[in-house]
């Protein structure tokens, strides 16, 4: 099933973060340009939900050259571009205008199969390019298939969790809390871990609710997700705040990895450090943290 073995396909995203993913429309400029004051981990021009049915046409026909502006500002982030979805009437011009375009990443938006991700690797593939994908997962087939989709080409390096449009596929109600969606939010965070990929988690619709906003964001860390998918700029710094390890974190990262060398050097496997005993899994917890500063 996985469509590249070429370890290069992973590129776009070695040795980067994902802590936010921040959408604008396509289809205005004005706020695609302010992505570099931003300084989002990776921006993204959305085709999809964020540009309406009327404006879809010439947001696609102008969307090199908004990328090319967007760069020339100075952009540091991973630049991607949300297609339109796989069964919607936009796939198939979306993506022959996208992959040329030369964005990092091209989101795919209602994943429902593999098959869905690899059509537009194919057609990435037919250029000879290494274009990173993110995989949307926000309707229940696609939850229930995670596993597979996560795993169906080296090209895809994240996924997304929609949180809003699986309540909508289910018929289900959003509420602040987001138990509703606790269970699915869950199964595509494993699916990505299990596939030793990205995984960035719902957006927060409330927009000027930085309190929801940070919550949220806790509790999707605390899941183990990378990062989040944000509305405003606002909500970027904020992500890229609050995915990165604290000085305390670090800190105490770092007591734990040097009183675990001086453990192992008197031969003990686990050992009382700071009043708690100290296994694999918590030093594997403590490296991952040094290496993400």
């Amino acid at each position: 099933m996985n469509a590249n073995k070429n370890p290069a396909a992973r590129l776009p995203l070695e040795g980067r973060m994902l802590r936010s993913l921040l959408f604008a429309p396509a289809n205005q400029a004005e706020l695609v340009l302010k992505f570099p004051r931003a300084a989002a981990d990776c921006s993204v021009l959305d085709l999809e939900d964020g540009t309406p049915p009327s404006q879809k046409d010439t947001a696609r026909k102008n969307i090199s050259d908004l990328v090319r502006q967007v760069r020339a500002l100075g952009l540091t982030g991973l630049l991607g571009i949300r297609i339109n979805a796989p069964d919607s009437a936009f796939f198939a011009d979306d993506l022959a205008e996208v992959v040329n375009c030369g964005a990092d990443a091209i989101l795919i938006p209602k994943i429902q199969k593999p098959d869905d991700v690899l059509t537009v690797a194919a057609a990435v593939e037919a250029k000879g390019l290494h274009t990173a994908l993110f995989a949307g997962i926000e309707t229940a087939a696609g939850v229930l298939r995670a596993p597979q989709i996560c795993e169906c080409s080296t090209l895809l390096q994240a996924v997304f969790f929609g949180a809003e449009d699986l309540a909508a596929d289910v018929g289900g109600r959003r509420t602040p809390e987001g138990n509703e969606v606790l269970m699915a939010r869950s199964m595509v965070l494993l699916a990505a871990k299990a596939a030793g990929i990205l995984a960035v988690d719902q957006a927060v619709v409330d927009i000027r609710n930085d309190a929801l906003f940070t919550r949220d964001c806790e509790t999707g860390r605390d899941l183990g997700y990378d990062g989040k998918t944000c509305l405003t700029p606002r909500q970027a710094a904020l992500a890229n705040q609050l995915f990165s390890p604290t000085t305390d974190e670090v800190a105490y990262a770092q007591r734990l990895v040097d009183a675990y060398e001086d453990a192992r050097a008197r031969g003990l496997g686990t050992f009382d450090f700071e009043g708690k005993m100290i296994d694999t899994p918590l030093l594997k917890r403590a490296q991952r943290i040094l290496s993400s500063v």
